[in-house]
């Protein structure tokens, strides 16, 4: 991203440490960004209740409300914010942690100690990838749900359901071509874990949205030994 492209941007940085809250706002803000930050999940919430973001980073191990606990509660917020990606930044960096940051809603995870450089790569691929809108042909029938990859919305029985950018990043993906396997790994590209791991966590959050028995998928489908594909009406 240029600079230029990156003071149009306003992110939330929510840390409990000082020290390390305001390097992040102060680097960040030297990248170009608008920076807003707050010590804890009480004053981010009400951030987030007055002002719009395009991008959290939450630390995980705070005190009073943790980032898990921030995220879902972010996640279930009507309109936009409901949808604004996250990025875990946190001291915990065993996989069952990571995999515990996506389930809750979160778009990618980064343990400390970091380098800034990537950071700032990671915040701008996630960025990105909330900015990519294909133009379609229309909704994708799924049953009782609908998917619009243009305007990146799913709706159930005519409810908009809220989805985090990156379910949203993976269903654009699959709905390019529909009813075609699509390799896992190619899925992967870019996410948190370019193992696989995080598209696995967020096609089973999917399903659990889209399906009437997640268990047994009609409409976003498993191939094995390649990877996974939507299957539309």
């Amino acid at each position: 991203m240029t600079e230029t492209a990156r003071r149009g941007r306003h992110l939330l940085v929510v840390d409990d440490d000082d020290r390390i809250r305001e390097l992040l706002k102060e680097y960040l803000a030297r990248a170009g960004f608008r920076v807003t930050a707050a010590n804890g999940g009480a004053p981010a919430r009400k951030l987030i209740e007055s002002l719009d973001f395009d991008l959290a980073v939450f630390d995980v191990m705070m005190p009073g409300e943790d980032g898990f606990s921030l995220t879902r509660w972010l996640r279930d917020q009507r309109g936009p914010a409901g949808r604004t990606p996250v990025l875990m930044l946190t001291a915990k960096g065993e996989p069952g942690d990571r995999i515990e940051g996506l389930r809750t809603g979160a778009d990618d995870y980064l343990a400390k100690p970091f380098e800034p450089e990537e950071l700032l790569l990671r915040i701008e691929a996630i960025l990105r990838r909330a900015k990519d809108k294909p133009s379609g042909e229309g909704p994708l029938s799924l049953g009782r749900c609908a998917f619009d990859a243009d305007r990146g919305e799913l709706t159930c029985d005519g409810e908009l359901v809220r989805l985090t950018e990156a379910e949203v990043a993976l269903l654009r993906q699959l709905a390019r071509t529909p009813h075609e396997p699509v390799d896992r790994l190619e899925l992967a590209s870019g996410t948190v874990d370019p193992s696989g791991r995080a598209v696995d966590v967020q096609v089973t959050r999917l399903r659990r949205k889209i399906e009437d028995d997640p268990k047994a998928p009609r409409y976003l489908q498993t191939v094995r030994g390649v990877g996974y594909r939507l299957a539309p009406d």
